[in-house]
């Protein structure tokens, strides 16, 4: 796990910004121009999205600048679970994924910007701020993608409300392994496979383990 440094100096007015990357390089450089601006104190940086759900808990940030491509737990799932147990915590994300289908998991997972990363750093300087004072925060480039990108009708198509993680859990989970089987099989732990099993009945509005297994079957993920 990469250490988490915290940096907190005490001082009122700065936005607590969490840093998420699994490049170090990256995560290096992100800290190190946004410890330039007098308003962002950086107080933590993550290197996955279980270390960053960890670290929302333990540091407390007020926006949180995250990947979306990382081990263990994605950005996307660490989104999910920051906006469900700290909903006021902001989730702004900086990747190199640039489809409508991305953007749009990132929206219905509860972030509130999405950023390229070949994004300037005062505009990523710009995003913060604006994510802090309640507003979202769209690059230009994904806001033309959003609007020239062709729309599926919502009609005929039904979206899959699972990200790609947890169709492999309910995968598993359908074809008769324990939550500990699970963890060990997935190399993560009991907690996180519990979470995200709680979460897929949510989203499939599911209760029981056998309704799991039909809608695997339904899905053809068996």
């Amino acid at each position: 796990m990469n250490d988490i440094v915290d940096q907190k100096i005490g001082r009122d007015g700065k936005i607590r910004t969490l840093v998420v990357d699994d490049h170090q390089v990256v995560l290096d450089g992100f800290v190190a121009r946004l410890q330039l601006e007098a308003c962002i104190d950086v107080v933590a940086t993550a290197s996955n999205g279980l270390e960053a759900l960890e670290a929302v808990g333990v540091h407390h940030p007020d926006v949180v600048l995250m990947d979306i491509s990382m081990p263990i737990m994605t950005g996307l799932e660490a989104a999910e679970q920051i906006k469900q147990q700290y909903p006021q915590v902001k989730v702004l994300i900086l990747t190199m994924h640039d489809n409508r289908e991305y953007i749009m998991k990132v929206m219905q997972a509860g972030a509130v910007g999405y950023m390229l990363k070949d994004i300037s750093a005062d505009k990523l300087v710009q995003a913060i701020k604006t994510v802090h004072q309640g507003s979202t925060y769209f690059c230009e480039s994904v806001t033309q993608t959003l609007f020239t990108q062709p729309i599926s009708d919502p009609v005929n198509s039904k979206v899959n409300p699972l990200s790609r993680r947890e169709d492999v859990i309910l995968k598993l989970v359908a074809q008769g392994n324990s939550s500990k089987k699970i963890a060990k099989a997935l190399e993560i732990s009991y907690r996180t496979v519990e979470t995200h099993r709680q979460n897929i009945k949510h989203k499939l509005d599911l209760h029981s383990t056998a309704e799991l297994t039909k809608y695997a079957m339904q899905k053809g993920l068996l």
